[in-house]
This record gives structure tokens, C-alpha cells and sequence, in this order.
């Protein structure tokens, strides 16, 4: 398994930087200031989506690069996770949210398509 194409050329993971750049933007609101372990914890989960983009393009092996590729998508769920429960909580308005999720949407969808394998293929190679 060679890839064409370093990690940052890769569109999902310049779409993992903008959220973390939403995500970072939005943990500057005033309702945040005291909510240290939750900063905490969703600035981690969407820094770890982009670093384990990187870090699945560098494997030469599709088991590798799909374990690592699947945290990430992983971490968007936990992202997701945590806006929600920022408006249930009454720290974030819906609509401030609702573009970062959409976002963490399509990248949980696409880190397979990196290395051009559909997630069936993706699961066959785990289970060999």
C-alpha cells in the first residue's frame, strides 16, 4: 500500500482542521471559561481526528492504516458527542453547532476513501 499523496493533501483531512478550527473557536465562548475538563476533553477528541489521518497515511499495510483511520472517526462521534451535550447543557445555542456536527459527519464518512477502499472492504481486511 503506497499512497500518492501526503496526509495533508488529503481533502478529509483538511476538512478535520477546519472543524478543529470550529471547535477551538468555539470553546473561546464566555460559557466555557470554567469548563476546563470540557475544553479539555473535545479540544483532545478533535485534535485526534486530523493526527490520525496523518498518522494512518504513513502505515504500509491496509490493516494499519484502516485501524487508525477507524479511531478518527471515532473521535468525530466523541466531538459530536460533546456539542450536543454542550446545548443540553445550555453552554451553546443549537445553530452554533449545527455546522461543526454536519462537518463531523462527512469526515467520520470519508477516511476510508483516502485509500480508496469502501468500508466493507475496509472491515474485510480487519478480519484477515
Amino acid at each position: 500500500m503506497s499512497l500518492t499523496k501526503t496526509f495533508d493533501q488529503f481533502e478529509v483531512y483538511q476538512k478535520s482542521i477546519l472543524l478543529a478550527k470550529e471547535v477551538f473557536k468555539l470553546m473561546n465562548h464566555t460559557n466555557f471559561e470554567r469548563e476546563y475538563g470540557f475544553k479539555d476533553q473535545i479540544k483532545r477528541a478533535v485534535v485526534s481526528i486530523s493526527n490520525n489521518i496523518a498518522e494512518g497515511s504513513e502505515y504500509n499495510n491496509n490493516r494499519q492504516f484502516i485501524r487508525v483511520l477507524s479511531h478518527s472517526k471515532g473521535s468525530c462521534a466523541e466531538v459530536r458527542s460533546m456539542l450536543i451535550l454542550a446545548v443540553e447543557l445550555g453552554l451553546l445555542q443549537r445553530e452554533q453547532v449545527e455546522a461543526p456536527i454536519e462537518l463531523s459527519i462527512e469526515i467520520s464518512k470519508k477516511p476510508f476513501k483516502v485509500h480508496g477502499l469502501s468500508e466493507d472492504k475496509a472491515l474485510e481486511c480487519f478480519n484477515h
